[in-house]
């Protein structure tokens, strides 16, 4: 049996696609004398006659027949007796014919299309709700700002190193920025989607997965600004460590597996004492704030992403300058070095020296542990500067146990043969 004719497919997806948005625009028309003009017969016609315009005469007589129907339809919309301002009738009208040609050539994109446009239009009473009843005025203008910052101002900034020791890449360190303003984001839609008592604590933890530094710098941000959520931020930084640890284990288990298992006591001590931090402020969070609280202030505040982009950058060249100072003396000068600005580059170098057998899996994982330990002293830092005292003070205690437990876990590993 022959395949179809590719036309007859075209045909067929034109039809399907002009009959799928016609029916959501025949529910919407309404009944009667006031009925708005176009239906679901009307939408099947114009989408089959854009497909026929394709098959007539290719793009030229699809043109053509695009500006008759536009035509035909600022006609219909100045002889409406209906009050409504809106153009979406009009705009769908044009998109089912353009959606009609598209089907004689990609039919398979044009149906995906038309379930989209679909969407769209059934989602309008939805959509008007959420954007005039839920979304605020703040919240629009930090969307955009967050999207400015991303889309503008990132592409636009070099990515070379700027400075004599070649770490300090702009376009890296804004990176960094946006990463703080969307982890903020985040936070701010979990405590809108979650409520203030697991919110903070959710956004922590999955935040931590890009980068536990910032998300504290983050939540150091929320729990300045809005003092109410001071322990649920304290909860949701000490949460982003255990995404840390997650990602220590994943990482240097694919690296190198011996050095892993070495860490394994050491990291598996880390992670008990950060969920019992993070679970502690959790239920001291749940009872101090009401579940019908709204998240105050903006999502992000810009201030709280450029101060931790300084504080990284000037981390960065302090590291440069101790390292260039003191001289290469080894593996573990550098890891700790490297562990001011994150854990993972240290960690997947040291293991993947451990597999190469340039030093042993159990050098490679105090290295790993001493960018652990220094990395949970930046946090402290950065803790201190966005966050202020008190969140900070409550932080450390946190992350002095977690390095303690870290440490003696490792001591405990030495010790099985």
């Amino acid at each position: 049996m022959s395949p179809p004719d590719q036309s007859i497919i075209g045909l067929a997806a034109a039809l399907a696609v002009g009959m799928l948005i016609g029916l959501e625009r025949e529910r919407h028309k309404g009944r009667g004398t006031g009925r708005a003009a176009a239906g679901i017969r009307t939408f099947t016609l114009i989408a089959l006659s854009g497909a026929i315009s394709m098959l007539l005469g290719d793009t030229l007589v699809l043109a053509v027949f695009g500006i008759m129907l536009g035509t035909l339809a600022a006609i219909s919309l100045l002889h409406s007796p209906r009050r409504d301002p809106g153009l979406t009738t009009e705009i769908t009208m044009l998109i089912a014919f353009l959606l009609g040609g598209l089907s004689m050539r990609q039919p398979q994109l044009s149906a995906a299309l038309a379930v989209v446009v679909t969407i769209i239009l059934a989602a309008r009473t939805r959509l008007h709700d959420w954007i005039h009843d839920v979304l605020t005025d703040q919240e629009v203008r930090s969307g955009l700002m967050l999207a400015a910052a991303a889309l503008v101002i990132l592409p636009l900034t070099p990515t070379e190193p700027v400075d004599p020791w070649g770490i300090i890449a702009p376009r890296r360190l804004w990176l960094l920025a946006v990463l703080v303003m969307a982890i903020n984001s985040v936070g701010y839609i979990a405590l809108r989607a979650l409520g203030p008592k697991v919110g903070l604590v959710v956004a922590g933890l999955l935040s931590g997965f890009i980068s536990s530094t910032a998300t504290i710098a983050a939540l150091g941000g929320k729990a300045r600004s809005s003092p109410e959520l001071h322990r649920g931020a304290v909860a949701g930084a000490a949460a982003s460590s255990i995404a840390t640890i997650i990602q220590l284990s994943l990482l240097t288990s694919l690296t190198h597996l011996t050095t892993s298992l070495r860490l394994a006591p050491a990291l598996m001590g880390a992670g008990i004492a950060a969920v019992a931090y993070a679970g502690l402020f959790t239920l001291r969070s749940a009872r101090e704030v009401s579940e019908r609280e709204s998240p105050p202030g903006r999502p992000f505040d810009p201030k709280t992403a450029i101060v931790f982009v300084l504080l990284v950058g000037t981390t960065l060249v302090v590291s440069a300058l101790l390292t260039q100072w003191l001289g290469d003396r080894g593996l573990l000068i550098a890891s700790a070095a490297a562990g001011f600005g994150n854990t993972h580059s240290p960690a997947i170098s040291a293991a993947a020296l451990a597999a190469a057998g340039s030093t042993s899996p159990e050098f490679a994982a105090i290295a790993v542990l001493a960018a652990f330990s220094t990395n949970t002293l930046s946090k402290f830092v950065v803790a201190f500067t966005l966050g202020g005292r008190r969140y900070a003070l409550e932080l450390l205690p946190g992350l002095v146990l977690m390095l303690l437990a870290a440490w003696g876990g490792w001591f405990l590993g030495t010790l099985i043969p």
